[in-house]
């Protein structure tokens, strides 16, 4: 059996799930761009393609990346936290499943290449993977980008609030936005 296909058949959380259970993630061992973000929204649980939403056309925006590339496992993996649909807590979404990335990432990350470039999409995958700046807010982390590169590039998530963040953070637009799209393009080629 295939790791997708492990991953699809992936019951683990099935009890916590009030929506069902239905893995979503892309990749493959050529994929030299990596984008971890948090878990599918409930449009992405529906149509079973990640970052199939408004998150989604947000962050292609940011990366300059179209639908055709974004969605081309052997140059893009995507790889949530949390592989399917929490469900929804007061704030928003819940957060991912806390068993998901233990249970899966490093099997995933084992078929990637060890040159890629990844974009760590929210609080949840920057705490994951960028344990030693947990003191830093994302705010912090997203600003300090280049200390982390060129193995990582710390992002907020790309919600419909992130406007409103890009709009009191300026340096987003004029500083990370440039150097994110320039990366991307390169580990595209």
């Amino acid at each position: 059996m295939t790791l997708q296909a492990e991953i699809a058949a992936c019951r683990t959380c099935a009890k916590h799930l009030p929506h069902g259970v239905r893995p979503v993630a892309s990749f493959s061992s050529t994929a030299r761009l990596l984008i971890i973000g948090q878990a599918p929204g409930s449009k992405v649980h529906e149509s079973g393609i990640p970052w199939d939403d408004t998150s989604g056309d947000r962050l292609r925006e940011w990366t300059g990346l179209t639908k055709e590339q974004m969605y081309d496992p052997a140059r893009v993996a995507l790889v949530p936290m949390g592989f399917c649909y929490p469900g929804k807590t007061s704030g928003g979404d819940k957060p991912p499943r806390p068993e998901c990335a233990p249970q899966w990432h490093g099997r995933v990350l084992e078929q990637l290449p060890e040159e890629r470039l990844t974009l760590l999409v929210g609080t949840y995958a920057q705490a994951h993977y960028l344990p030693n700046a947990s003191k830093l807010s994302m705010t912090d982390r997203v600003h300090a980008f280049r200390d982390f590169l060129p193995r990582y590039l710390p992002l907020p998530h790309p919600a419909w609030r992130s406007a409103i963040w890009m709009r009191k953070h300026p340096w987003f637009a004029d500083e990370v936005l440039p150097e994110l799209r320039r990366r991307v393009s390169d580990s595209l080629d």
